[in-house]
């Protein structure tokens, strides 16, 4: 026998709402909008029945750590939570001490499910929130998220989870950094057979990045400060549908701090083991002039066979500085002259040294 929708939640005056509007909404628009509205509200109760089965399930308690005596239960208590799906009432089994000891309460069921104390809000949300606050000012992420499933979080909150994330990754990184320092490597990423048969590019470079001067606070000229990065990154081959072959990027991993040379580099060998280097049939390393950049390279992947290769572009515009300096700063036909024909013969040799040598040079320059 088949249900009609509103036999779905009979009970549910709120649903019976929806589908009496569902039924008398003429445009198409409206119509999805309805229907979108009644499948979040479907999924809360489908979330709200299979967290009440699971909370009546049987209870194993464990022992004190005061007293050790075995807890016992205080019954169900209440607890509200703002979802993905909307805001969710359940109830669990909340266990004490007999003995009252400070800090003997459990809630075996919260662990289970991975709900942190005093946790208001669900991980998916919060995490939907922060994805929209990579490309979106906080406010009007906070307004899409609204559109988008009809749950209203401020500004302010979606501000909160970001930094949240943000202290816990440091952590975890700082963790990282000082296990990697003590001799333990990291795991690597997995990858299919496909990716493994790609070089691996790192490429480096130092971006100027605007701050504000005052914490938290709009106020005073902006602060300009660099930022080191490195780019780690599989470089593969792709045909399109004119059958022309063109260079393609894979698996992009990104390295920043706010910091020198030496803060970057041990963040940088870290993420480097992470994307294979170590098995890597090909290694290649690509920066400016700069010298930190090249003693990077020397002290962290020279030694492991990387082929270092110097972005082209960058050595023009170090040419062009050349012939304005040796034209006493002046733009003319001659110092164009110099440029043209010096990085046309830089181009030439550098294509011959590094084509000899790798092979790679020809996918790196057209990329």
């Amino acid at each position: 026998m088949q249900l009609s929708v509103e036999q779905l939640l009979s009970d549910d005056e709120y649903w019976q709402q929806l589908c009496e509007r569902l039924q008398t909404v003429s445009s198409l628009c409206a119509v999805v909008l309805t229907a979108r509205q009644m499948g979040l509200w479907l999924a809360r109760a489908i979330v709200q029945q299979q967290l009440h089965e699971r909370a009546v399930a049987s209870t194993e308690w464990s022992t004190c750590l005061v007293c050790h005596t075995r807890l016992v239960s205080k019954g169900f208590i209440e607890r509200q939570m703002l979802m993905l799906v909307g805001q969710v009432v359940r109830k669990r089994r909340v266990g004490r001490c007999p003995h009252r000891c400070l800090g003997s309460q459990q809630i075996p069921f919260d662990e289970v499910l991975g709900i942190q104390a005093h946790q208001q809000t669900s991980t998916e949300l919060m995490r939907l929130g922060r994805l929209l606050a990579v490309f979106l000012p906080f406010e009007l992420a906070s307004q899409v998220l609204l559109q988008l499933i009809g749950v209203a979080v401020s500004d302010d909150t979606i501000w909160n989870w970001v930094q949240d994330a943000g202290q816990r990754a440091m952590k975890y990184l700082q963790l990282q950094l000082q296990q990697f320092a003590d001799g333990k490597l990291p795991k690597a990423e997995s990858l299919d057979a496909m990716l493994l048969t790609m070089p691996l590019i790192i490429a480096a470079d130092g971006v100027t990045v605007p701050f504000r001067r005052q914490p938290k606070s709009p106020k005073g000229k902006v602060l300009w400060q660099e930022v080191k990065i490195a780019l780690l990154t599989r470089l593969g081959r792709h045909q399109t549908k004119t059958r022309e072959t063109i260079t393609r990027l894979h698996q992009r991993r990104l390295v920043a701090v706010l910091g020198d040379i030496d803060d970057l580099k041990l963040r940088l060998q870290l993420e480097a083991l992470r994307q294979g280097i170590t098995t890597a049939p090909q290694v290649v390393w690509i920066s400016d002039g700069a010298r930190g950049f090249w003693r990077l390279y020397r002290e962290c992947f020279a030694p492991t066979g990387a082929v270092g290769i110097l972005d082209f572009y960058h050595a023009v515009q170090h040419l062009w500085q050349a012939a304005s300096a040796y034209h006493n700063g002046k733009e003319s036909p001659d110092t164009s002259a110099v440029v043209c024909r010096d990085a046309s013969s830089l181009a030439s040799r550098l294509w011959q040294r590094h084509h000899q040598r790798t092979g790679l040079v020809e996918q790196v320059s057209k990329y």
